[in-house]
């Protein structure tokens, strides 16, 4: 496994660290006026869910893990459980809906995931990072509203509450930023 520097890890970034695999959540780069640079890091237990946060130096070496990653189509969710068959095999996969965390209400039937495995086990799912959804609630258009940064709040297809520019209308399909929750577009 290759190590890499305390300042190189990315949000994303699987790291092996003090016995477990922990995914990267949040990377804050600090420069203090007195002493070395350091990179804060919020971590997440792949395996338990358990939240850490430590402070890389630069010169700090960490293992970093190169998960095997397969595209698999979600196909229904059962008990908490949502179940992808792979596309080549056909073989079926249950896999705990909190693996998605937030993100679970963007993902929809028939969608392809990557799914992470670390050998056998499977320890993370990545939905598409933009997702198109329609907007169920929101205030109407008001003419002549061009304020740049006035957002108004709309309810989505999936629940979602999420801020929208003051043109979106009612039934309108939108593309979504499905890490950020943000809006990104007309679709």
């Amino acid at each position: 496994m290759p190590k890499i520097n305390g300042n190189e890890i990315r949000p994303g970034n699987i790291l092996e660290h003090e016995g477990g695999l922990w995914a990267a959540v949040k990377v804050n780069h600090v420069k203090p006026g007195k002493g070395g640079a350091f990179a804060q890091v919020e971590l997440k237990n792949l395996r338990d869910g358990r939240k850490l946060n430590e402070r890389f130096r630069s010169e700090d070496k960490v293992e970093q893990v190169r998960l095997e990653q397969k595209d698999q189509q979600f196909l229904y969710e059962n008990d908490g459980m949502l179940v992808f068959m792979d596309n080549e095999t056909f073989e079926q996969i249950e896999l705990p809906s909190d693996l998605l965390g937030d993100r679970r209400p963007f993902l929809q039937d028939g969608m392809v995931a990557t799914i992470e495995y670390y050998g056998d086990e499977a320890l993370s799912v990545q939905i598409p990072q933009k997702v198109t959804c329609k907007v169920v609630e929101t205030e109407p258009v008001v003419k002549g509203q061009t304020a740049a940064n006035s957002y108004k709040p709309a309810i989505l297809d999936n629940g979602v509450r999420i801020m929208v520019p003051p043109f979106i209308a009612q039934d309108e399909d939108i593309i979504v930023h499905t890490e950020t929750m943000e809006y990104s577009e007309r679709a």
